[in-house]
């Protein structure tokens, strides 16, 4: 243990930086959705890609695993220690480097957070569009698990616009893919590769972006329904009738009410028991005005409640806020499992249907939000009044079989966004075929033939 604190102490001579048995905090012993976690074996804090480099260099001669720490936002105990790892927490390397105009790439460093980007880009006339419900989560962890959010449905997920990676390799060779180039037809494409990978085959240490020109005109609307099965049945007519959304985002009446009670805001619409959150955005309002005409109609036959354009701006800060605290407002009403599914979009409405039947059956409360225009959905599962833990886990579990096993079956999968980490682990191979699996494991084997980068998670 000496001898490995004065390796890391030579990389890392700031004390503040480097944190070995009783100083690592428990942010990094524990994880909030794994109950039997480890004690890693340090906690570095890089500042430069070059710091990474040396410490992943030691980490392979002492034979340590590795685990990649964020913004530590995950909801997949993807970054939860098992036993005896270097935790490199890649936070403080948070620099936005360069704008470059003429590519439209913005270069920043794994640690800044998605929050900030938005800000800074939108100041000069820019538009970063993936917009995870964490806006602190860090673009490193967003590239990871492939974050999509909540204008995904019109703009795509983080994929869409990492131009280039770069990356340090479980043996501690630096290694640039991807390019500024919009197209390639150059062999493999090693940078997707790495994108959704969850840090099982590499560091992060840099990203390139790709930007759009900042929309000039945008709306967000309210549509109420009476029942949540009525808002995602009207999904589908509003994307076929062409209204092109940037975010369709749904959720129940008792959800939001969550929210409103824990943030002590009310959501603009009282109306129905449940919500169609919409923004539009385009060139002019002129355009904006047709689409919200055809959105009109579109929901019409849906029995919608009530249609509300929100054009005070602080009455659609109050709506969004609120449906980016959905999730920490039901955590913190009971202990739950919050899932975080996906089915093509023309079944988004059977599967709601289904939880609700899952409710009847197990007693247990299954509470629903998330974006209804890529068929993503939030489920989560609620221990409410039960006081028993064996009865609780018990049922919790058969719900869980179940969803994941309709979720096969409507052709969906288990993660979207929030990636697999451990707590999906069992189930995504249930769901995956075994040759899949197979050219996974013989992917990581390449990149990482000791198997030391986040072992045991993902599969």
């Amino acid at each position: 243990m000496d001898e490995l604190q004065h390796k890391l102490a030579n990389i890392i001579p700031d004390g503040e930086r480097l944190l070995m048995g009783d100083r690592i905090t428990d942010q990094y012993r524990y994880d909030d959705y794994v109950t039997d976690t480890g004690e890693p074996i340090a906690v570095a804090l890089p500042t430069s890609k070059e710091e990474v480099v040396a410490l992943v260099k030691v980490a392979a001669e002492e034979n340590l695993p590795v685990i990649t720490y964020g913004a530590g936002t995950g909801l997949s105990g993807a970054t939860a220690p098992l036993g005896g790892e270097l935790i490199i927490d890649v936070h403080l390397m948070n620099r936005i480097l360069d704008l470059d105009e003429e590519t439209f790439t913005l270069t920043v460093e794994p640690g800044v957070l998605v929050g900030e980007i938005h800000e800074y880009v939108e100041k000069r006339g820019y538009f970063y569009p993936p917009d995870p419900g964490s806006k602190h989560s860090s673009i490193g962890g967003n590239v990871a698990t492939n974050a999509g959010g909540m204008r995904a449905v019109k703009y795509g997920v983080t994929r869409d616009y990492v131009r280039e990676l770069d990356v340090v390799l479980a043996d501690g060779r630096e290694m640039k893919v991807g390019s500024l180039n919009i197209k390639s037809s150059s062999g493999y494409d090693l940078k997707d590769l790495f994108i959704g990978s969850e840090g099982t085959l590499g560091i992060t240490v840099q990203v390139k972006l790709r930007l759009l020109p900042l929309p000039k005109a945008k709306l967000s609307v309210i549509a109420a329904f009476h029942t949540l099965e009525d808002a995602t049945d009207a999904v589908l007519t509003i994307l076929r009738n062409g209204v092109d959304p940037t975010a369709m985002e749904f959720f129940e009446k008792e959800a939001i009410a969550l929210s409103e009670k824990d943030n002590d805001l009310p959501f603009p619409s009282q109306e129905g028991d449940a919500y169609l959150l919409i923004t539009l955005d385009g060139d002019s309002s002129a355009s904006l005005e047709q689409r919200l005409q055809l959105l009109e109609d579109s929901v019409k036959e849906h029995h919608v409640v009530e249609l509300l354009p929100l054009m005070d701006p602080a009455m659609e800060h109050t709506a969004w806020f609120l449906r980016d605290r959905l999730l920490t407002s039901v955590v913190n009403y009971t202990e739950q499992v919050t899932m975080d599914e996906v089915v093509p979009i023309n079944h988004i409405s059977t599967l709601y249907k289904y939880t609700k039947e899952l409710e009847k059956q197990s007693g247990l409360k299954l509470i629903s939000f998330g974006h209804a225009g890529d068929g993503n959905l939030h489920t989560c599962i609620t221990r409410g009044d039960i006081q028993d833990q064996a009865e609780w886990e018990q049922k919790r579990d058969d719900v869980l079989g179940k969803l994941y096993q309709k979720i096969s079956d409507l052709g969906g999968l288990p993660s979207a966004e929030h990636g697999i980490g451990l707590i999906k682990k069992p189930y995504f191979e249930k769901m995956t075929a075994d040759l899949n699996i197979e050219m996974m494991r013989s992917i990581k084997a390449v990149f990482d033939p000791t198997g030391r980068l986040n072992p045991h998670k993902l599969f």
